[in-house]
């Protein structure tokens, strides 16, 4: 399995194959039909992350030290986000998630393409993450 910081390079060589944002824009938005349906029950508060414009949910799951995620959005360009978000944290070990350098967006160079809001609730998404991580529960 590649390290997080190569699934960050794969995903930066994916998108810096488009010439122009608004084929990255449509490559992210076609990142998020690939994204697993979550059952309603999920779309709790207690999933809902924080700092984001649009309602998103991440569902963590823990076993044997290694941090399942699933997600969704209710916006197309954020499912597409929480797809990226997913392809980098699911299934890592905390200790992985916890001793990585968390300034993604910057690697991805996703500033260019995505409101400050959406970054932001980017950071939202990792941050939730990092917390599960570090409390080692959920």
């Amino acid at each position: 399995m590649e390290t997080i910081q190569q699934t960050i390079h794969t995903i930066k060589d994916d998108l810096d194959f488009f010439d122009d944002e608004l084929q990255k824009y449509e490559y992210i938005i076609d990142l998020g039909k690939k994204l697993e349906p979550i059952e309603e029950s999920q779309k709790s508060e207690e999933n809902l992350v924080q700092g984001c414009t649009s309602q998103v949910w991440l569902v963590p799951h823990i076993e044997n030290d290694i941090l399942e995620l699933s997600g969704t959005s209710d916006a197309v360009i954020v499912k597409g986000l929480v797809y990226i978000v997913l392809q980098i944290f699911n299934h890592r070990t905390l200790n992985e998630i916890n001793e990585f350098d968390l300034n993604i967006l910057n690697e991805l160079g996703l500033g260019e393409i995505i409101t400050p809001n959406r970054q932001s609730g980017v950071q939202g998404m990792i941050k939730k993450i990092v917390e599960v991580a570090k409390n080692g529960n959920i």
